[in-house]
């Protein structure tokens, strides 16, 4: 089974991006929607979490809101919550990875927003990193219900800056030329790792290698 780690800034067309993969038949792992399952209740989260943010679990499970107020209080604390949560996701990633291969899924697509931040791009066969211009990028972000210029700056800190990222892409999508042309991309990446004979260019790590013993 082939593993791709997907990528991008805040406002990059990730999102979209990871449904043309699944059209063409990749499984898609979302880490955003593994952590919202260790915050519902009887999450594995739920009680690391609560513990060390006292006050946050709201009948059995995770209040976001009040989990961001505590991070906004302490400068050390995403640190904390990262300790935490990133060993479940991981673990959870893990198993999702093996029961796919087990299925006969030949294509598997890890849509993680901090895939370089959190080292995740290690564990891929190869890396895609969706990007666009950076005047799409910002019209696109400020254009959400609530989004501010201080909040969008914020958000951009937290992450790897999108030239990075794409100085250690294995394959870019540019979302910035449409949906067709990012459409006939996505194709030929799926079309390259899956055809006979290619290489992944990062060291392959199998769900069985992650697993812990």
């Amino acid at each position: 089974m082939i593993v791709l780690g997907l990528t991008g800034s805040i406002g990059m067309g990730k999102s979209t991006t990871a449904r043309m993969f699944a059209d063409h038949g990749a499984l898609v792992w979302n880490s955003d929607e593994a952590v919202h399952a260790l915050y519902a209740r009887g999450g594995a989260a739920v009680e690391p979490v609560g513990a060390a943010f006292p006050g946050v679990v709201v009948e059995g499970a995770i209040d976001r809101a009040r989990l961001a107020e505590a991070l906004g209080r302490d400068d050390q604390a995403f640190r904390r919550l990262e300790q935490i949560v990133h060993p479940l996701v991981a673990r959870g990633r893990t198993d999702d990875l093996v029961e796919a291969e087990r299925n006969g899924v030949k294509l598997a697509v890890l849509d993680i927003p901090l895939l370089f931040e959190t080292g995740g791009d290690a564990a891929v066969d190869a890396v895609v990193v969706v990007t666009a211009d950076a005047d799409i990028q910002a019209a696109r972000v400020l254009a959400r219900p609530g989004m501010t210029g201080e909040r969008f700056d914020a958000i951009l800190k937290r992450q790897t800056p999108d030239t990075e990222k794409r100085r250690r892409a294995d394959f870019i999508v540019d979302t910035g030329h449409g949906l067709e042309a990012a459409r006939a991309r996505v194709a030929d990446i799926v079309g390259t790792v899956l055809s006979p004979g290619w290489t992944p260019p990062r060291r392959t790590l199998s769900p069985e290698a992650e697993a812990p013993h």
